[in-house]
């Protein structure tokens, strides 16, 4: 069951930089913060990068700690999220890609880029989908709410004071 976990994780090298995009903490994240002391213990002398640090976590799965695999179900969880959420995104906003970015090469977050500099010209179902899945930056054409009311002890006109 664990080494499901791991395999299912490792997509998220894959797809790293979705996790990015949204607001919440992202996968990476939630592994570094719920493995740290597993990684500390196993992987303390692997160099990050080209999935070594998950394969240390594979190679280590049957010592990992509840709180380790917990993290991991837990990133594994964010990362179905992020990448739903990203396949909504792109079929929403698939016409506003093909006509004004068709140029962008993918990866790196240039195609979100793209369509951020040509905000005028996106299609309001590609915005609303922005706003959806909670992209930063996504409710930039909405009014900012105005400034609430000062609150005040004294009774305000046509409201009667409060009885003891």
């Amino acid at each position: 069951m664990r080494h499901g976990m791991i395999l299912v994780f490792s997509i998220f090298v894959i797809v790293c930089c979705v996790g990015t995009s949204f607001a919440q903490k992202g996968p990476a994240q939630t592994v570094m913060e719920g493995c740290k002391k597993d990684l500390d213990t196993y992987c303390r002398n692997v160099t990050p990068g080209e999935e070594r640090i998950l394969a240390c976590l594979y190679a280590h799965e049957d010592k990992l700690s509840g709180r380790c695999v917990y993290a991991l179900y837990e990133a594994a969880n964010q990362l179905e999220r992020s990448v739903v959420a990203l396949k909504y995104l792109a079929n929403e906003c698939e016409s506003d890609i093909s006509s004004l970015c068709a140029n962008t090469v993918p990866g790196e977050g240039r195609i979100l880029k793209c369509l951020e500099k040509n905000e005028a010209k996106v299609s309001s179902r590609c915005k609303q989908a922005a706003k959806d899945v909670g992209l930063k930056g996504a409710k930039k054409d909405e009014k900012k709410s105005e400034k609430p009311a000062k609150k005040t002890m004294a009774p305000q006109k046509g409201v009667p004071a409060p009885t003891k």
